[in-house]
């Protein structure tokens, strides 16, 4: 019997979908094409670095979900979702490869009156002129005439699980009020957008604000740090102000995550039009993203730069250094390894010719520049070995005071520990 809803894309994003869509009674089959993650879905584990547990996973099957890698499965659904990600590669243009390949299944199975929704960040016209004609063209019918078509920005990070307002924009009118009638049954609140084009330029917006000001609190602790200024007191102050309790922004060794720095401007699209011809860019560089892109991926140097500096200053050099690594998912007390900057942090360590290791409890197994980092067993011991433990994220089950009396030389980036405990960012 067809699913009331089709989840494509079983990763940090599709699987928490399916969840809600799940508790809400619908019933849901989840679509990937590698039958490997689809198997070990069914047995009950879940991707690594996914935003479900185990148990949730186990919990998510017995409400009738169906992991599936037959496309076929896709057919007879009443609402299909696309949630495939979309990262960014390394010039900075976001791959929306993902997309046109989930669109080209669907179409080859969408139904009349069905309404497709795509929640994968892009840039904005990608629902209009990448999705549209590909769903179109595959299937014969017509959006907003045969089926509905919408766009709605996913979670920003999916490790935030505060309830967040669904904001919808579709093709029409009609196209809109089908998605407000399927996310009004499990959102809280569901906003309506002008189009698809401004839904998807939310997306857009909510990642570049969390870059650009994470950028300047980063540019602070440079200065901060040069002038001999406390910037963890600074923020601390500045939180009880009225912007500063509304918008908490703090410094780290870098920003890592989904929720990628997009600047839509700079480079062409990477998928090539439907028509045949390659997408042109969009103009209008975002230069304020850009620059924030500069400064965040400079932290990962700065944070190796203030080690050597640290070590020098006890008598010691980088090269052949024991240095202790703590924490390096891209957010605290998550299992995802999502371009976590943790990555640079080791990689320009081991090339000053440091021995890194590292641990952190949700990740067993490490690579970094293709090699494995040794993981500690008992973070607290390694860390009384090492000659500097950096501390990249501060998971709650690390007890920082005993880190601290433990640790012959600490630098804490996150500013967590007790005031003094630590040399801080």
């Amino acid at each position: 019997m067809p699913a009331d809803v089709a989840v494509i894309g079983l990763g940090h994003h599709g699987l928490p979908l399916a969840q809600a869509a799940a508790a809400a009674g619908f019933s849901v089959v989840g679509y990937d094409p590698d039958p490997r993650a689809v198997d070990a879905l069914a047995a009950g584990r879940p991707p690594v670095g996914g935003s479900l547990t185990a148990a949730e996973v186990r919990r998510l099957l017995t409400t009738g979900f169906r992991p599936s890698a037959d496309p076929a499965d896709l057919g007879g659904a009443r609402t299909a979702v696309i949630c495939v990600p979309t990262p960014l590669a390394d010039d900075g243009a976001l791959d929306l490869g993902p997309v046109a390949d989930a669109a080209r299944e669907l179409a080859r199975h969408l139904k009349p009156r069905t309404t497709v929704l795509l929640e994968s960040a892009a840039y904005p016209g990608s629902t209009e002129d990448l999705l549209r004609p590909l769903l179109q063209q595959g299937s014969g019918l017509r959006a907003g005439r045969d089926f509905h078509l919408a766009y709605s920005p996913g979670p920003l990070d999916p490790a935030d699980t505060a309830p967040a307002p669904k904001v919808v924009g579709g093709l029409t009118p009609g196209c809109t009020e089908a998605a407000v009638a399927f996310y009004g049954r499990f959102a809280e609140r569901v906003v309506r957008a002008r189009g698809p084009r401004e839904a998807e330029t939310v997306r857009l917006l909510e990642g570049n604000v969390r870059h650009v000001n994470f950028a300047l609190v980063n540019e602070l602790a440079w200065f901060c740090h040069d002038r001999g200024i406390d910037l963890w007191d600074v923020v601390r102050c500045a939180e009880t102000r009225p912007f500063g309790t509304a918008h908490s922004f703090r410094p780290g060794p870098g920003v890592g995550g989904h929720g990628v720095p997009v600047d839509p401007g700079r480079v062409p699209v990477r998928v090539p039009h439907p028509g045949g011809r390659t997408a042109p860019g969009f103009g209008h560089p975002l230069r304020m993203v850009d620059l924030a892109r500069e400064v965040n991926g400079r932290m990962p140097r700065y944070v190796v730069q203030r080690c050597a500096q640290l070590l020098n200053e006890h008598g010691k050099s980088a090269r052949g250094a024991r240095v202790l690594l703590l924490g390096v998912t891209y957010e605290p007390d998550v299992a995802d390894l999502e371009r976590t900057p943790a990555g640079d942090v080791a990689a320009r360590l081991t090339e000053l010719g440091a021995r890194v290791g590292f641990h952190d409890p949700y990740v067993t197994t490490w690579q970094v520049l293709g090699r494995p980092v040794p993981r500690a067993a008992a973070p607290y011991d390694a860390a009384a070995d090492a000659d500097l433990t950096v501390l990249l994220q501060p998971h709650r089950t690390y007890d920082l005071q005993a880190l601290a009396v433990k640790a012959q030389l600490l630098l804490d980036t996150r500013g967590a520990t007790p005031p003094g405990a630590a040399h801080r960012l």
